[in-house]
């Protein structure tokens, strides 16, 4: 059976079971600041599981995508290293939203499993909740009975807190599991040792398939439990694993989600799968990464050096690492797989195949940087060889080892591989000490300790009219603490709230809880999993009090011209530059706004004001603002309305239009009543902010008006200065060309300068024993200079020595060169000298053996280069 009808299967499966199957959502997670990648299939539903929202329908299935980069077992460097762990998986799942709970969970899995894909069952074991003393809870004996009534006991094993209690988090939703595991090794090895003893024992063919949670309790954050009102099922079943259990293989690899694309990498790197362990790993981290890279590409998560981007990142560089040491691949090739991607997964997952030139076109360039990366690392390490063997060292420093992977991408296997094979070792513990600074800084950046909700009114609401009304009478529903790097804080959730929440790039609104004399500020508004929390550095004296709650309109509406303006732009920029244009990022707030779009070169000066008269056109029109709340998603759709890839879209949207003909887009922001509104819209820059991403940033209505002015006003200023007001462009031009005059005439001087200090110093040459010496301090105006100097003299005295310091623009700067054949013959290397040179300026510098230059802080170093340049040579 293919991996494409196990997984149709699995969905009508439970549409049969009255399940509503619904789309995976987008791998990058947005609203919920616990989370940076859906990790698990349950993160779409958490609001149904926490209350804050009521379910579309009690019972649901899907195919999730999700990526998993640290924890239990998801150790990225031991990703392709095993052969059943991945960054990138699906999980299958099916959910119940207080409908059923064990007894047709436990059923259902149990007859899927064996009687429609048709697994031995005498292959299968089941475990349940042992119990846990700490939070005096005893056996799941109702699980127990439920499968001892379809699996012989002997196969029902009872599991720990570790592995068959699962949580949310710290607090939150919880409950016991029942894990399903498959024994998929040969009959010898099963009747020489029990399948029983292998489970949860990291064996790699006795693994886990499936995890039913039965959701039942809520953590507070005191660590108690306390019964839920309503019961849930949360279960998920990594694909790749059951794939690998019907199609009976000894690997997740070996299935066909993988095996197309490990072919695809054999012809292209001439070597063959499963003859030599390193090529086997490379393969299989490259297939693993490729999914886990595009997909996150597609839903709006592009490499970056932060936060979510920098994981992207580390798995791309892995990737690419893995394919130049092993396989050979020295130019970009990620992107070539990007085709067969799309193939494979284009129905379940269509994102992947609507994006499919853009997403390889990052992917390519992100190759082409760290290729140049990964060359410089190796130039890195090859000095570092260097300077141990003149150190007559033998153990590359852990410190330096972190560098090596934190700046070049080279992880601890490939810096020990290369040491070894050069008769080094490297010091691990020294590295791993390194490793735990930088996690623990991570760790207490993010840190935050967050109390439990505090429920002040538990049978209100919770209603957001701030599209209509900026202020309104509200009642605390509830609240709770939390504390962080910026102290203490409080969250509050009202039952009517004006303030918009942060979402779509726009900011959260700022305002006012009014009560009488007392005021309580509002510092920003959020969404936490579609719930609208306010927050407030201190509590109201009452908290049963109704309140005035008041919007900042000031800022608001200032948000609202940019948040218009930036839909106006996107028009724009699909107009002037192509269909190929979609927004891939945005900030909206009252100063500004930032709009990241796809656009593969940077846009001319022409591009630029053509989009910004369109704009400003369209300003001038006064289109009034055209807004359809709760429409279908498939009517907004029809009518034009631009979708962006990586948002989770409802059954129902708002759709906010600017001239049908113009810009029709699904949004749920606030926005101008029409565009006459705005007044103003000026670009004020254009830049490139990651592969095939360009950046515009723009202003509008009194900050626009206010720049425009500011222009004028310097332009004002220079024709004054140039006592040419009329002709200032004639002027500007007469100024440049008797710049660029003198400019040449100083260059003429430098270079007479540069060539009167050339023969001076190889009139002072010394002879010495086979070679020539010259070391001398000298003065010349740039660096340039001072390499060209350099070089001139290697070229015309044979077989020289060169020392060179020079003040350069305020600063100290060495340069070494030699001939090439006094490397060897004397034994010399430039990049080592100029090393030892360069503490006494207190810098540091490096090159080649034949040349070298460093820079310093100390001038008063200097003499002392020349000084120690000499000794370095006495004798000689």
């Amino acid at each position: 059976m293919k991996a494409k009808d196990i997984r149709t299967q699995f969905i009508d499966f439970f549409k049969s079971k009255g399940h509503t199957y619904i789309p995976s959502s987008p791998i990058v997670v947005k609203n919920d600041p616990t989370l940076m990648f859906t990790n698990a299939g349950m993160n779409q539903f958490k609001d149904y599981i926490l209350g804050n929202e009521t379910p579309k329908a009690t019972r649901v299935a899907n195919s999730q995508k999700c990526l998993r980069v640290s924890g239990k077992h998801n150790d990225l460097e031991e990703v392709g290293v095993d052969t059943y762990h991945h960054t990138m998986f699906e999980m299958l799942g099916n959910w119940s939203f207080g409908d059923y709970f064990k007894k047709e969970a436990i059923e259902w899995a149990w007859e899927l499993l064996t009687e429609v894909y048709k697994l031995p069952k005498d292959r299968l074991y089941v475990s349940v909740f042992g119990g846990d003393a700490g939070d005096k809870l005893g056996k799941d004996m109702e699980a127990f009975q439920l499968w001892s009534q379809i699996v012989p006991e002997s196969r029902i094993l009872f599991g720990n807190k570790k592995d068959n209690f699962w949580e949310m988090g710290d607090t939150g939703p919880c409950g016991p599991c029942s894990e399903i595991h498959i024994d998929l090794r040969s009959d010898a090895e099963r009747q020489q040792v029990e399948g029983y003893t292998l489970v949860n024992n990291d064996h790699p063919q006795v693994i886990e398939i499936w995890n039913l949670v039965f959701m039942q309790f809520n953590r507070l954050a005191d660590g108690s439990l306390k019964e839920l009102p309503a019961k849930h099922v949360d279960t998920g079943m990594g694909f790749e694993r059951l794939v690998r259990a019907i199609q009976a293989k000894s690997s997740n690899y070996d299935s066909d989600i993988f095996t197309p694309f490990i072919q695809f990498i054999e012809k292209k790197s001439g070597k063959q799968y499963g003859l030599d362990e390193k090529v086997d790993i490379a393969m299989r981290v490259i297939v693993d990464h490729i999914r886990a890279i595009s997909f996150s590409i597609a839903d709006g998560q592009l490499p970056s050096n932060n936060k979510a981007g920098y994981v992207i990142r580390r798995i791309l560089r892995r990737a690419v690492r893995y394919g130049y040491t092993f396989l050979g691949f020295h130019k970009p090739f990620l992107y070539e797989l990007l085709p067969l991607l799309a193939e494979t997964f284009g129905e379940i997952f269509p994102e992947l195949a609507a994006q499919q030139d853009f997403v390889a076109k990052v992917i390519m360039e992100e190759e082409q940087s760290f290729l140049r990366t990964l060359d410089n690392g190796l130039r890195k390490l090859d000095q570092i060889k260097e300077e141990l063997h003149q150190s007559g060292k033998s153990v590359v420093d852990g410190k330096i080892a972190f560098e090596l992977y934190d700046t070049y991408g080279f992880p601890l296997d490939l810096t020990s591989l290369i040491a070894r094979e050069n008769g080094f070792s490297v010091d691990e513990k020294g590295f791993a000490a390194e490793m735990d600074i930088q996690k623990n800084r991570s760790r207490a950046a993010a840190e935050q300790e967050t109390g439990d909700w505090v429920i002040v009114n538990a049978e209100e609401g919770v209603e957001f009219i701030g599209y209509d009304y900026l202020e309104s009478q509200s009642r605390i529903v509830k609240y709770r603490q939390i504390t962080d790097k910026k102290g203490d804080r409080f969250q509050i959730v009202l039952d009517r709230t004006p303030f918009y929440a942060e979402s779509g790039g726009q900011v959260g609104d700022q305002g006012w809880l009014i009560n009488g004399a007392e005021t309580v500020k509002v510092l920003d508004t959020k969404k936490e999993n579609d719930l609208i929390v306010h927050f407030v550095d201190k509590l109201p004296s009452q908290f049963d009090a109704t309140f005035q709650s008041k919007v900042d309109a000031a800022k608001r509406k200032d948000s609202m011209n940019n948040h218009s303006a930036t839909h106006l732009l996107h028009a724009a920029l699909k107009q002037v530059l192509g269909d190929h244009v979609q927004q891939k990022g945005s900030l909206v707030n009252e100063e500004l706004l930032r709009f990241d779009f796809s656009h593969f070169s940077k846009m001319t000066e022409e591009e630029i004001a053509q989009v910004e008269s369109i704009v400003n056109a369209k300003i001038r029109e006064n289109i009034a603002l055209y807004e359809q709340r709760n429409v279908p998603i498939a009517e907004a759709k029809k009518q034009g309305a631009t979708a962006l890839f990586g948002e989770k879209y409802g059954d129902f949207v708002r759709l906010i239009t600017f001239d049908p003909q113009f810009s029709v887009e699904l949004c749920g922001g606030t926005h101008v009543s029409a565009t006459g509104v705005i007044g103003l819209f000026k670009i004020v820059s254009e830049s490139s902010i990651a592969a095939g991403v360009r950046r515009i940033e723009a202003i509008t209505a009194k900050t626009a008006e206010d720049f425009v002015n500011s222009q004028l006003e310097l332009i004002k200023e220079i024709g004054e200065m140039l006592k040419s007001p009329r002709d200032l462009k004639k002027s500007v031009e007469t100024l440049v060309q008797e710049r660029n005059e003198l400019k040449k005439e100083i260059e003429f001087l430098h270079a007479q300068q540069a060539a009167a200090i050339k023969q001076q110093l190889i009139a002072a040459k010394e002879q010495r024993n086979g070679f020539n010496l010259i070391i001398s301090q000298v003065k010349l105006p740039s660096a340039e200079s001072l390499k060209k100097l350099a070089y001139e003299l290697k070229n015309e005295v044979a077989d020289v020595v060169v020392v060179l310091a020079a003040e350069i623009e305020g600063k100290p700067q060495i340069a070494v060169i030699l001939q090439e054949s006094l490397v060897d013959s004397l034994g010399l290397n430039a990049g080592q000298m100029v090393r030892d040179l360069a503490k006494e300026i207190q810098g540091g510098g490096g090159g080649q053996p034949f040349f070298a230059t460093a820079g310093g802080k100390d001038l008063a170093g200097l003499p002392k280069v020349v000084q120690k340049a000499i000794e370095m040579f006495a004798g000689r």
